[in-house]
């Protein structure tokens, strides 16, 4: 192929066409460092200023003060799981909320540190929706408590963090990481896998709250203790340079070209209301998985007329160059995952694709 798709993927997934060409302009030689940018060492001034500058950007559009740490870990979103269970759960008492196949798998790794409770669970209806406050099942005693803002797989994402009571909170928001404005400082911790919203893949950026660095478990691991990761601003051992190049790059697209948070949720919104519009006008020829008060802005989930037709549809798309759209093997059909980077001409095509494989084919 010598021409670009509208890639669908859930992850890695599209990145911004300018940050791209960006990316290759600096590739051959980064300006002032006479080496690639994936050359230079991560102790240069060059990189020192790029990972600066990351830092900065993700606090400015999140509005957070010095009371919280940026840091860019290895091994992804799913280390996180376990790497936070190790530094604050150690024999204790966590709250999980067990709304999809991530926050499941969160929760299944944590049970291995301490004593991991599921305060709620969608499995039972393959989940299709979200709690409500008022159906989490809050342990008083509880040292943190878990959620997942979205579910990549399932499609399913909350409006506003949940009512904790006080409890630290922290937050698995690699799908949905900097599409839309949150309350942030109302988090003890913000987690995200960059290959979905914000870089390439195996390095996740994790938000800290400073007061969290006092709950951190002695004797652990240098790599997996936040202390070591904070004391060394990020840099104990060699990071994934290049992906923190990149995400320094799709902070720096979010806030100057696209204009914020609060504009990218506008963006998204649209993106998301195309397609919904479509499986919703549909008259069941489409049948979207989630509920829809729950219907995730970034991976519209959702089946196509019989199985003979949704593979038709899959196969014919992908000749039309909407790339990436078959479904998760647990939920099946299709799922177009529509981050940040996701045009709307992408959203716009993919609409008018699905109306026309319908005149054809419903």
């Amino acid at each position: 192929m010598t021409e670009r798709v509208f890639n669908f993927s859930a992850g890695p997934a599209t990145l911004p066409l300018s940050v791209l060409q960006q990316a290759q302009a600096d590739l051959l030689c980064y300006p002032g460092a006479g080496a690639s940018v994936m050359e230079i060492s991560h102790r240069s001034k060059a990189f020192a200023k790029i990972l600066a500058e990351a830092k900065a950007d993700i606090k400015a559009l999140l509005s957070l003060g010095d009371d919280y740490h940026v840091l860019f870990t290895p091994g992804g979103a799913s280390m996180q799981f376990t790497m936070l269970a190790m530094n604050f759960l150690a024999g204790k008492t966590a709250d999980y909320t067990n709304v999809g196949s991530w926050s499941s798998k969160a929760l299944k790794d944590a049970q291995r540190f301490g004593t991991a409770r599921s305060i709620w669970s969608g499995k039972a209806d393959n989940y299709v929706r979200m709690p409500e406050d008022s159906e989490l099942d809050l342990d008083p005693a509880a040292e943190y408590v878990h959620f997942t803002s979205n579910e990549t797989i399932q499609g399913i994402q909350v409006a506003t963090e949940p009512d904790v009571k006080g409890k630290a909170l922290i937050c698995d928001a690699s799908s949905d990481f900097l599409s839309r404005p949150i309350a942030a400082d109302k988090y003890a911790m913000i987690y995200a896998g960059a290959q979905k919203n914000v870089g390439p893949s195996g390095t996740a950026v994790v938000i800290l709250r400073n007061d969290m660095l006092e709950r951190v478990s002695e004797g652990l691991p240098s790599l997996l203790d936040y202390k070591v990761m904070v004391e060394n601003d990020s840099l104990y051992n060699t990071p994934s340079t290049f992906t923190i190049y990149i995400i320094g790059l799709v902070v720096k697209w979010l806030r100057n070209e696209i204009g914020g948070l609060e504009k990218v949720a506008e963006i998204n919104e649209k993106k998301a209301g195309l397609l919904y519009d479509a499986i919703d006008s549909s008259g069941g020829f489409y049948r979207g998985h989630a509920e829809k008060a729950w219907r995730s802005k970034m991976n519209v989930t959702f089946r196509v007329g019989n199985e003979e037709q949704e593979k038709l549809f899959i196969e014919q798309a992908t000749k039309a160059g909407l790339d990436g759209l078959k479904g998760h093997r647990s939920v099946g059909g299709c799922r177009a995952s529509i981050y940040n980077a996701m045009p709307t001409e992408g959203c716009q095509a993919l609409r008018d694709f699905m109306l026309e494989f319908q005149r054809t084919n419903g």
